[in-house]
């Protein structure tokens, strides 16, 4: 058996992706008989900004005044969720040396090797610095919007030639570790994909209605599915992020009243990774507008299970309408069978 397991990942951060990957993640390894904890890591510095960025978060402009109680709810919600799972001893991020000791050190998160990540990115512990383990290994780490082209510098690619084993969520971040270690890094399913958190009947939410994730969307793309939501007569719901276009905000929705929410929509409008994730693992019609910032990691996606049709732009703003209305079909279903039996080899590989 492999022992103590230690998850290192971004699991403090008020973000529905950054929580539910941690979740499953537990989950998964859960089922196979490992009882893993999250190495608690802690800042004042990051936790400032963590405040601030919940607070405020990009895309949305300074906090409106008659918002912030909700985002406080928020971030109180997750609060809440993160004290429920399995956590080491809380240690200081900057001494990695005092974390508990670990038979295998565990590293994923979709940001977790971007290292301009504006409160992460700094840190060594997420490369490994320090880390008291006995072996390293990555399931489904990402690296961000840090370009494959801009590569890591010596001392990160140091840290990563010293993992037992390496697998990515997308092929932006298997280029970087590919270039950085010499060896090619398997893709995996993110947690969430692999291991789909508890899924109700679909109309444990209510009513059903079209939920927005996501913000910064084209006027274009806004267009072509408020007339969607108009004539399919369904209302349209932002979860996270205030939605121009939303009918209701669920500015204050935690952890599980997110996961409710994309399990019972009628669809999902979204432009992040996590949005396109929840849609297939609960099997929901959804469209995104790929967003500048999120080229990589969220066209990898699509185009690794087979989705690419689901990412629309300004030229196929006519296809919404039909994107919309069914779900991801048996090609794309299949795909991800055959992904989730090669992300199960590589933990199997792993854990042994």
């Amino acid at each position: 058996m492999t022992g103590r397991i230690a998850l290192l990942t971004f699991h403090r951060r008020v973000d529905y992706g950054s929580y539910w990957q941690t979740r499953c993640l537990l989950a998964g390894l859960a089922r196979r008989g490992h009882a893993a904890v999250v190495a608690d890591h802690a800042s004042d510095h990051v936790r400032r900004a963590e405040l601030a960025c919940a607070l405020a978060p990009l895309g949305d402009g300074p906090a409106a005044r008659a918002d912030v109680p909700d985002k406080v709810a928020r971030i109180r919600a997750f609060r809440r969720a993160v004290a429920e799972l399995p956590l080491s001893k809380r240690f200081d991020i900057a001494r990695p040396e005092t974390m508990e000791p670990a038979d295998l050190a565990l590293f994923g998160g979709d940001e977790i090797w971007n290292p301009h990540h504006p409160w992460y990115g700094g840190a060594p512990l997420f490369f490994g610095g320090g880390v008291p383990a006995r072996r390293y290994v990555a399931y489904a780490a990402g690296a961000g919007g840090h370009d494959a082209t801009l590569g890591f510098d010596a001392d990160r690619s140091a840290r990563l030639g010293a993992f037992a084993d390496v697998s990515v969520r997308d092929d932006n971040t298997r280029r970087l570790c590919r270039d950085a270690t010499g060896r090619e890094p398997e893709i995996v399913l993110d947690p969430c994909l692999q291991f789909p958190p508890p899924h109700e009947a679909p109309d444990a939410e209510g009513p059903p209605c079209i939920v927005v994730y996501g913000h910064g969307f084209p006027r274009w793309f806004a267009d072509a599915v408020v007339a969607f939501a108009r004539r399919r007569a369904l209302p349209i719901v932002g979860v996270g992020h205030r939605s121009a276009v939303a009918d209701e905000q669920r500015l204050a929705a935690g952890p599980e009243e997110f996961r409710r929410l994309m399990a019972s929509a009628a669809a999902v409008v979204t432009n992040v990774f996590h949005g396109c994730v929840f849609a297939l693992a609960f099997g929901r019609p959804f469209v995104a507008a790929a967003s500048p910032a999120r080229r990589d990691d969220l066209r990898d996606l699509v185009a690794l299970v087979g989705a690419q049709h689901h990412v629309v732009d300004e030229t196929r703003a006519a296809t919404v309408d039909t994107v919309l209305s069914a779900p991801a079909d048996a090609v794309v279903r299949r795909r991800i069978e055959a992904l989730r039996a090669r992300s199960d080899a590589f933990l199997d590989r792993v854990l042994g």
